[in-house]
């Protein structure tokens, strides 16, 4: 007995190392390349005086994380993961320092700026899918969703602090002695990384292993993941969850939001900063809740009820500028859209971390990396679209409706699909699970 309590010892500390490691890792990857991004952003603006070439650096920064997402998914399951996720910061740390010789002896040229842009979202992106794919074999299953939090954490710490810090790079510090900096943090990241064990909860080595044994045929693997999809009606489910979530914060909230503050009620500046900065409040907020409400409530209804939240939120969005209503006060306009902000982040928490929690429980390793990968790239396809849906609307038509629209078609959504999906049963299990006592055990006698 007291043999086996010392094996539950190290795997628990070993399991705190991993998500330690893992924290460290994915933080300095995803703040170099927001950072980058955002910094060269203003660098090309300032060097070219264009509007466009602004917006072409923060494309380029989107635009291989919807080509590249489904390749990323064969190499995250077909070769070994851990591997990937230290080569994809080595290569950005090369990338890097070799950039900043090259411009040191050259000069920094546009075309290298786009071209860093471009690569580097290709390295993060087969990073990021390799990263989730992995999660489930780094920690034990009752520690997946606090992972999972942690990671929601670090995307909100990232998306306030991302632009800041680019911003202050921009102003105070010399951009090729930044470009040297950010090729040293993605390598002390990768360094990291080589600490992390990949395989402490390996419960799917021996499909894994029979999954390594055939070639690699990119789209033949890709063809796979997507036949897998269609004959997993409870998964294709969750995902289409999470894109319809995707598309209706795209259309009801981020277009509107700022135009409605900004073009509508003219609110100060500050005022606008304080209401996007309520946003990832929020987000980290409901990742610190997220476990503790879904060990006591019943799933299917809090995701619904999570989404009708949601819902509200956009409608309530629109509601201060109804032709019916008078000229709002500025303070209370910024309470009331801090609030809706807030919600809006612990709604998208309380969806996000489970949601993913359960298709890594769900999805054998051997395809887990093409479904994650397949289903956030049709979301990256969908976002934009409904991005410009809305932005022609916010154009033409009072700027109220697509946030009121948007709200209502979304209930719409939840009533005519989620409310009929068969998750019961799926989310029951692998929340059981998550759970269960004996599972740590389990961990121990295969490692």
């Amino acid at each position: 007995m007291m043999s086996e309590m010392n094996v539950n010892m190290t795997v628990k500390r070993k399991e705190m190392s991993n998500i330690f490691l893992y924290s460290l890792g994915k933080l300095v990857s995803l703040f170099g390349t927001s950072i980058y991004t955002f910094a060269f952003g203003l660098y090309v603006l300032k060097e070219t005086g264009s509007g466009l070439s602004f917006a072409t650096t923060l494309v380029l920064g989107m635009i291989p994380i919807v080509l590249v997402t489904p390749f990323a998914g064969v190499l995250a399951d077909k070769l070994n993961k851990k591997l990937l996720v230290v080569l994809m910061d080595l290569f950005n740390a090369i990338l890097f320092i070799g950039l900043y010789f090259i411009s040191g002896r050259y000069g920094l040229h546009l075309s290298m700026i786009y071209v860093s842009i471009f690569i580097m979202t290709v390295f993060t992106t087969i990073f990021a899918i390799s990263m989730e794919a992995g999660k489930p074999n780094m920690v034990t299953k009752n520690k997946l969703m606090d992972i999972n939090a942690i990671s929601k954490i670090i995307d909100s710490i990232s998306i306030t602090l991302g632009p800041v810090i680019g911003g202050l790079v921009f102003a105070f510090i010399n951009i090729k002695l930044f470009i040297i900096i950010n090729g040293l943090t993605f390598l002390f990241s990768a360094m990291t990384e080589i600490l992390i064990d990949f395989k402490l909860n390996d419960n799917d080595n021996d499909s894994e292993s029979e999954n390594k044994e055939r070639k690699l045929s990119v789209f033949e693997d890709i063809k796979e993941g997507f036949m897998y999809m269609k004959n997993q009606q409870q998964i294709t489910s969750l995902l289409v969850i999470l894109i319809a979530v995707n598309f209706f914060i795209s259309y009801g909230i981020t277009v509107p939001l700022p135009y409605i503050i900004n073009n509508v009620l003219r609110l100060a500046p500050e005022y606008f900063g304080m209401i996007e900065g309520a946003f990832p409040i929020g987000m980290i907020l409901g990742a610190f809740l997220v476990k503790k409400v879904f060990e006591k409530l019943h799933l299917k209804k809090l995701f619904l009820g999570v989404n009708y939240i949601m819902a509200l939120s956009m409608i309530l969005i629109g509601l201060p500028i109804l032709p019916f209503n008078m000229t709002a006060i500025p303070q209370i306009m910024l309470v009331y859209y801090m609030t809706i902000m807030i919600s809006i982040g612990v709604a998208i928490s309380f969806i996000d971390v489970p949601l993913l929690y359960i298709l890594q429980r769900s999805i054998p390793e051997e395809y887990r990396g093409r479904v994650l990968g397949i289903g956030i790239s049709i979301g990256k396809i969908v976002a934009p679209l409904a991005l410009i849906l809305s932005g022609w609307f916010v154009s033409t038509l009072p700027a109220f409706l697509p946030s009121i629209v948007g709200g209502i078609l979304f209930i719409l959504f939840n009533i005519g699909y989620v409310q009929h999906r068969k998750l019961d049963g799926l989310l029951k299990k692998n929340i059981e699970e998550a759970y269960s006592k004996p599972e740590l055990e389990d961990a121990v006698i295969k490692k």
